[in-house]
Order: C-alpha cells, then structure tokens, then sequence
C-alpha cells in the first residue's frame, strides 16, 4: 500500500512542481511517447520530429554481416505454408521497379537538375527520431521502466533536443499515456493480409505503414526503406489504401487497385519489414 501512495504522489507532483499536465509536458519537449506492439511484445518508447540538419544520429555499431547485403537463404517452413523470405520479395521488387523503369526512363539531365535542387535544403527536410541508440530502438514494457532509463542520463538519439533535459526531469510514469493515434499494431498486420482483400482492416494497415517509414528512416533500416520507397508494391498497396480510405469515388477506385494487389505478396512483404524492425529492437525491461 505504501508503494501505490508513493506512486500516486509521485505521479502528481510533476504537474505541481512544473505547472504542466503529462500532455503539455510531452508537447513543450516536442517528444510523444508511443505504443509500438510486435511479434516480440508490446513496447513503450518515445518519437519525435526534427528538421534533419538539427540532428546527428549516434553511429552504427559495426556488425560482422552487413545487414544491407542480400544474403541467400532457404525457404522457412511456416506451418502448412512455405514462406519466400527476404531475398525473393526483393527480387519481385526488383521486377517492378525495372518494369517502371521501361515504360517511363528519365532523361539524365532532368536527374541532376532534381538533385541540385534537393541538396540545395537537405536541412529544411522534418525527419523522424526515437529514443534509439546506434540504430537500435529501445522500448520497454512498462512506462517505470521506460522514465527510469529517461532519467538515467544514459546516452540515446534523443538526448540532443532541446528541451530534453526538462523532460528527463519533471516526466513521471502517470505520464506515459500514448495517445490512440500513436499506438500500432505490427503485430496484426500478417495476419490481416492474409486473411484476403475483404477483411484488410485500412486503418490498421495505413497506421503501420506510417511507423514503419519513420522506423526504418530513423534506425536506418535499409531494406526496410527499400520495400517501401515510392513506387514499390507495398508503396503502391499504401497509396491503395488511403484512397480507398477517403470514400466517394476516390475511394471507390482506391478499392479497385486493392482487389489487384496480391494478398499473398503483400504478407510477405510485410513479414520481411516486420522482422527486420523487430531485429533492431533492443528491449530494455
């Protein structure tokens, strides 16, 4: 009983002593915390917003396989099904990508003219963060475990913003309290896939492909960026899906494209990104 008041207490003397609630706290940092739930567990870990010339992510452990290489292995046995893994989904993202590439070639000189003009303000550009270290994301599975490494002064991505050593300070475990929007289920999305083009749940699927994007940027999971860069299958599943969203005629066409994407292609995309963001987890609890 003793612990529960402390707890209680603890919880309320932030908003007292800083004259902020949990959420104005959160919003004065620029830092939401967020709800990631994988195969592995569900996981509490903080993101952000910046312009990409504010920050400086911390180095890359050096690892003895390089993780952006394409490595052959063989076909994984999942249950009654055979699984095609990593190499073969990015072989079918190769073939789109080369079909596109014929029916519509840039001219070199409008390449470099585009290019000019994105190096002229790379820093302009708002980019994801997380609470990551060396392209690791920690998560945790209870909100005391997570302010306590908050408070700990240990190093991570985030410790470089403005505003963070306030919110290191003040926040308290009442306080992690994700907002609906800022929790996702990678977890559900195979299984969703699979179960074919009438059950695909939109707002789940549209939801995942947003955090996986920022994931992927952050910890800078090549493949992970790959699978879903403009114009690859899953890209174009995510385009489907948001007009399918919007109804009206939009979205009428928008469930058009869905019935012509491959539900078993689409699972299998999925489970690569899922697996490579799930191998960049470090659980800290």
């Amino acid at each position: 009983m003793a612990s529960q008041s402390d707890d209680e207490t603890e919880g309320t003397s932030s908003s007292s002593s800083s004259g902020l609630s949990g959420r104005e706290l959160w919003e004065s940092a620029g830092v939401t915390p967020v709800e990631i739930a994988l195969p592995g567990g569900v996981g509490l870990t903080l993101r952000a917003y910046r312009k990409a010339g504010e920050i400086t992510p911390t180095e890359l452990e050096a690892e003895e396989d390089d993780p952006f290489e394409a490595r052959k292995r063989p076909v994984e046995d999942d249950g009654d099904e055979e699984v095609i893994v990593d190499e073969e989904f990015q072989a079918l993202l190769a073939e789109d990508d080369e079909a596109a590439a014929k029916a519509d070639e840039p001219d070199p000189a409008d390449f470099e003219d585009e290019k000019d003009e994105s190096d002229d303000q790379p820093e302009d550009e708002e980019v994801p963060l997380f609470l990551s270290h060396k392209g690791k994301l920690i998560a945790f599975k209870s909100p005391e475990g997570l302010v306590s490494f908050i408070r700990s002064g240990a190093p991570h991505d985030l410790a470089q913003l403005d505003g963070w050593g306030t919110l290191a300070e003040r926040v308290q475990s009442t306080d992690v309290d994700p907002l609906p929007e800022d929790r996702y289920e990678l977890d559900l999305v195979v299984e969703n896939l699979r179960g074919g083009h009438d059950t695909w749940d939109l707002p789940l699927l549209i939801a995942a492909g947003e955090v996986a994007r920022d994931l992927g940027y952050a910890l800078r999971l090549k493949p992970v960026i790959l699978a879903l860069s403009p114009g690859s299958p899953l890209d174009d599943l995510d385009e489907s899906l948001r007009a399918a969203e919007t109804g009206g005629m939009g979205g009428f066409f928008g469930r058009r494209r869905l019935k012509k994407i491959g539900a078993q292609q689409a699972s299998l995309g999925w489970r690569s990104i899922i697996g490579k963001i799930s191998a960049a987890v470090d659980w800290r609890d």
